[in-house]
């Protein structure tokens, strides 16, 4: 079983306020962190960012001086997310089972995590990070205040990476492109054509980096995970 992994990273962080995957997190940068995750998978065979062009040198240096042999370049991606993505899969090598796609803002994610995803993947197809939704819900109205319920049952917070048989993702954003569809995640794309996705329960954290709150949580949880490791 083979993996390529795609890290998307050409967002525009306009809820942040500033370049979310260019701070600074333990000593490298949210960017940085995502792809050490997946260099150290074994599964992953290959690498690539896609992000913007202004950030395609830096990504390349950072990977060169880390030794991150599994990366394979940094292209630039498109003006909505699945065009990145798409960019992406029309690189990925014909020898690779699967493909991974992550959200490089989401720099907690483990190796295991992802290996762990890759062989539902390589089972079923499609399989996707995942965890149950543990708050109570409320509908707001449109003047910001409670209308009613939502039943927490059967609902699930999407993470990544999801991965896919690299067939089935081309198949999906096929379809997708000939639609002139617009879809937020690979999952959406997947289900489109009616194929089904499995749900691969993560209990660890793997947050998305969106407000600056975030790094401080992120560091500190990079920091308690090193203090135990040196520890044991």
């Amino acid at each position: 079983m083979k993996v390529s992994a795609i890290l998307v990273a050409a967002g525009s962080s306009r809820r942040m306020g500033f370049d979310k995957l260019a701070a600074d997190l333990a000593g490298e940068s949210v960017l940085v962190r995502s792809l050490l995750a997946f260099a150290a998978c074994p599964e992953v065979a290959e690498i690539r960012v896609v992000t913007t062009p202004r950030k395609i040198a830096e990504t390349t240096a950072a990977a060169q001086r880390l030794g991150v042999s599994k990366f394979v370049e940094a292209i630039p991606g498109g003006a909505e997310r699945h065009l990145s993505v798409h960019a992406g899969l029309e690189r990925v090598d014909a020898a690779c089972d699967l493909v991974a796609v992550h959200d490089a803002a989401r720099p907690l994610v483990t190796p295991a995590a992802i290996a762990r995803c890759a062989a539902v993947a390589a089972e079923h197809g499609a399989a996707t990070l995942a965890h149950r939704i543990a708050d109570t819900l409320k509908r707001g109205n449109a003047d910001g205040e409670v209308a009613g319920a939502v039943s927490r049952e059967d609902l699930w917070a999407m993470e990544t990476p999801q991965i896919f048989s690299a067939a089935l993702l081309r198949e999906a954003y096929a379809a997708v492109l000939a639609k002139g569809e617009t879809v937020t995640d690979e999952v959406s794309a997947v289900a489109g054509i009616g194929h089904v996705v499995k749900l691969v329960e993560n209990s660890e954290p793997n947050f998305k980096i969106t407000v600056p709150g975030d790094l401080a949580v992120a560091a500190a949880m990079l920091e308690a995970a090193s203090r135990h490791s040196s520890e044991r």
